[in-house]
């Protein structure tokens, strides 16, 4: 099937902490959402109900890219299924072990805003990953994300509350624990971010630098708060790992 031709289609990319959806009319992407991972129950013939949302179909055509086996392992069943390896992407030097995930998102990020290009994944891991104008990838580089780093605290220490991403940039001299927490980890994390742009916009002085996931409007408000000089570089883009979905299907 190329959905470039085909009325309705649909992209799923299954996340390590949930599903990402994608509803598409053609080439045009219509609607998005999250759903939570499967249980044990393998789909056959239709998709449940409960995953999607009411106006589209239990039964098109799914374009799937997982970072999580055991849950792809669900979907095989599935007689419209499209499973997405990385041999499918259309960029260069991509390494065997790389995130299906990343290169979807930098390939779209590609696609829609052009090369070199630079994408930071705010999700459960935060990630950098960049291509040059050639569509070869130069390397990236993983850590944990910033709502992870805060569960991990809490969860790994016998003292240390739960906290919650703030809307606004905390004080970075915090006098409360939760607010020490939340500065210790956002400060740090904007430091390596404004770092890892900087040097790439030494390498890419043109590149455009585009923030995705679901910690990324988090991200670009406190970037934009602590007055980077950056902001220039930078777009927010939701739906990068669709328009790569997207790309790799009509190729």
């Amino acid at each position: 099937m190329n959905p470039s031709n085909s009325s309705q289609w649909l992209a799923l990319v299954i996340g390590n902490s949930r599903f990402h959806w994608g509803y598409f009319e053609g080439a045009t992407l219509q609607k998005s959402w999250d759903t939570p991972h499967l249980t044990t129950r393998s789909i056959t013939q239709t998709i449940p109900n409960s995953l999607l949302i009411p106006e589209v179909p239990n039964n098109l055509p799914i374009y799937l890219a997982s970072v999580v086996p055991s849950q792809t392992k669900l979907w095989q069943n599935y007689p419209k299924l499209n499973l997405i390896t990385l041999e499918q992407i259309p960029l260069k030097k991509l390494y065997p072990t790389l995130g299906i995930d990343r290169a979807l998102a930098v390939l779209g990020s590609g696609e829609k805003y052009g090369f070199p290009c630079l994408v930071i994944d705010a999700g459960t891991a935060l990630t950098f990953t960049g291509v040059d104008n050639n569509s070869t990838l130069v390397g990236g580089a993983i850590l944990p994300g910033l709502t992870l780093q805060l569960q991990v605290l809490a969860n790994k220490t016998a003292a240390l509350p739960q906290t919650n991403l703030p809307f606004n940039l905390p004080s970075r001299w915090s006098t409360t624990t939760p607010e020490a927490i939340q500065s210790g980890i956002i400060y740090t994390i904007l430091a390596g971010v404004e770092s890892f742009i900087e040097d790439w916009l030494e390498k890419f002085p043109t590149s455009r630098v585009v923030l995705t996931g679901g910690d990324s409007c988090f991200l670009v408000d406190y970037l934009q708060s602590n007055n980077t000089s950056l902001l220039d570089y930078i777009s927010q883009d939701d739906n990068l790992m669709f328009e790569g979905i997207k790309s790799v299907s009509i190729y």
